[in-house]
């Protein structure tokens, strides 16, 4: 029984993780990409505004971040559990 409380633990774990990684990327992709733009015009960035540089590359840019977030995360979570390589 206390396998099975462990692997629910994990599990919780690990999907907590990707569900922060999913509304992070979406923020940054599909709001200040799209629904935040029109707010976000007056500032900025690299010679036009930072909304239409999110839809081009900074959404991007977040996710690279998010996937080294995400491994270093779910490595120190497997130690956690036992489970590493």
């Amino acid at each position: 029984m206390a396998e099975n409380s462990d692997n629910n633990a994990y599990w919780s774990a690990n999907r907590r993780i990707i569900g922060i990684s999913l509304v992070i990327w979406f923020i940054s992709s599909f709001g200040f990409g799209i629904l935040l733009r029109p707010l976000l015009s007056g500032i900025k960035v690299g010679g036009t505004d930072i909304g239409f540089w999110f839809a081009q590359q900074g959404s991007i840019l977040v996710f690279l971040v998010l996937i080294f977030v995400y491994a270093t995360k779910m490595n120190r979570l497997d130690k956690e559990h036992g489970v590493d390589e």
